[in-house]
């Protein structure tokens, strides 16, 4: 693990800090903070999934309702829903 923590210095453009991730947890603590998180195992999980899922499609420039509306129907009707991975 030990070499993982120098990539940085090989190889241009990624970056030394973790600062990006940071931010990017950030909601999912303010939400759990304000919202005073889950009262069930299930509950977690599906917070988790979704902050996932909303985080995913907003860094990829995806409209999120869009989306979300594409796997709730792909769902009804069985069939494959969106993929996350970028294009």
């Amino acid at each position: 693990m030990e070499p993982a923590l120098w990539t940085f210095v090989s190889i241009e453009g990624v970056e030394p800090t973790n600062n990006f991730a940071e931010r990017i947890l950030r909601q999912g603590v303010l939400w759990r903070k304000g919202s005073f998180g889950t009262d069930s195992p299930n509950g977690s999980r599906f917070v988790e999934r979704i902050l996932t899922v909303v985080t995913t499609l907003r860094l990829q420039q995806w409209n999120v309702l869009d989306c979300m509306t594409a796997a709730c129907e792909a769902a009804l009707h069985g069939t494959t829903s969106p993929s996350l991975l970028p294009a």
